[in-house]
């Protein structure tokens, strides 16, 4: 168990996880005489078969975080038998070492206030690897009421958050030039402006001048890499925190968390003097020109009107230069 939680449980987690809604751990029953020469399994038994031939990972813990129970797979997880699990805080088996201090106030917290609990969290299976866990925590009380372990239910999902990862990644990824697209772009946006919590962020708009001559003269496959190299320069200012997104056609953003508003006009500068250096595409050498617009958005406004005014800023510089 740990604190690291997210949104969208597992639905085997919680169907698993019935099999832990119990006053007290299970009980092995016994085999009772139906009368037609054939034994029936008591609650206990069927409770105990369940949990063992389950593929979730199912644990139980007391309130000093020691493992109480462990089934098969959680056994085949960690790579020891219950006997080696027993009475071991589930932490020191299990858990990534920067979760441990809140694998510990999860546990407290869940016996203080007595409520069962969805998360997912990263584990560490007996080979090394991390493992996206999804976990179903439930509160287990004895005859008074009284909580005093923890059952817990988990299930890999590793791969399926991969593959959300990576429909993300597609949806939010600009094909050619492998920034992000529109839809990549406004959700930082909203991150950054989001009001009370975002640090505010430079937006520079950039419209590549004359692209449509390129195409014409050089051909699509220059066009295309003109604007790869486009991408690839404005990256060179992103670094790691900011970000760079293609609207589509011949039209950039790049996205500075952070920066104050009197820094921007030198940022605007620089880029535009690094987007001056000829591009050189191995027959031919291409001169770039870049239009360049910036302005700084504050927590609050609303990203859309940041865009338009970056936009705005750009189109102005645009038709100055044209015009001289």
């Amino acid at each position: 168990m740990s604190t690291g939680a997210r949104l969208g449980v597992h639905p085997a987690v919680a169907r698993a996880s019935e099999v832990t809604a119990v006053r007290a751990p299970a009980v092995p029953g016994s085999r009772r005489s139906t009368g037609h020469g054939r034994s029936s399994v008591v609650p206990g038994d069927l409770t105990s078969a369940i949990v063992g031939a389950t593929t979730a990972l199912v644990a139980m813990v007391d309130g000093g975080g020691r493992i109480l129970l462990a089934n098969p797979a959680m056994q085949r997880f960690t790579g020891r038998p219950e006997a080696a699990l027993l009475g071991r805080p589930f932490w020191e088996v299990y858990v990534i070492p920067e979760d441990v201090p809140r694998a510990q106030r999860a546990v407290a917290a869940a016996l203080s206030g007595g409520a069962s609990f969805l998360e997912e969290a990263d584990w560490v299976r007996a080979d090394g690897v991390w493992r996206r866990m999804s976990m179903q925590n439930s509160v287990v009380t004895d005859e008074s009421g009284r909580p005093y372990a923890i059952a817990i239910v988990a299930i890999d999902v590793t791969e399926q958050r991969a593959r959300e990862d990576q429909v993300h990644r597609e949806a939010t990824t600009d094909a050619l030039t492998g920034t992000s697209n529109r839809r990549g772009l406004f959700d930082a946006l909203h991150v950054h402006l989001q009001s009370g919590v975002g640090a505010g962020c430079a937006v520079l708009f950039c419209d590549v001048d004359d692209f449509k001559a390129v195409n014409d003269q050089h051909g699509h496959a220059r066009g295309d890499q003109l604007l790869v190299e486009v991408a690839s320069r404005l990256g060179e200012f992103a670094g790691s925190g900011g970000l760079v997104a293609r609207l589509g056609g011949d039209e950039f953003v790049l996205l500075l968390p952070g920066l104050d508003e009197s820094e921007v006009p030198g940022l605007v500068g620089r880029v535009q003097r690094r987007m001056q250096e000829p591009l050189d595409t191995g027959s031919t050498q291409l001169l770039v020109s870049v239009s360049i617009g910036g302005v700084s958005g504050h927590p609050g406004e609303d990203p859309d009107a940041v865009l338009a005014l970056a936009d705005r800023s750009m189109y102005l510089r645009k038709s100055s230069r044209t015009a001289t």
